[in-house]
């Protein structure tokens, strides 16, 4: 049961589930996603560690970029609860304006 309260833990913000969201539809670097969700990069970047640590998400390096991107779940219990939560985090009119947000923008101009 520890892993499925660390897993709604770690989704239990508003802003962390916005990330799930976008994460879910492609990846993203920190200032793509701050200026998707109009927060600061160093709040982003906290977030991102916090879903990072609990193992939703991970990076890789992208050039200039760190991506970060959705990581498959080891716990199979928890990766059914986060693809649900994903699936109708995607049906959400936040989030689909978060994802046409994304898809107007540019990492060139934003970094």
């Amino acid at each position: 049961m520890d892993h499925i309260e660390q897993l709604l833990k770690a989704l239990a913000d508003q802003n962390r589930l916005r990330i799930v969201g976008l994460l879910s539809h492609k990846d993203y670097c920190v200032c793509e996603l701050a200026h998707v969700l109009k927060i600061t990069q160093p709040s982003v970047s906290k977030h991102l560690k916090k879903l990072k640590s609990s193992g939703i998400i991970d990076s890789r390096q992208d050039g200039l970029w760190t991506s970060y991107f959705l990581s498959p779940l080891e716990n199979k219990d928890n990766q059914k609860i986060l693809s649900s939560i994903t699936i109708n985090l995607i049906k959400t009119p936040q989030v689909q304006k978060d994802i046409s947000k994304a898809e107007k923008t540019s990492r060139d101009d934003l970094c």
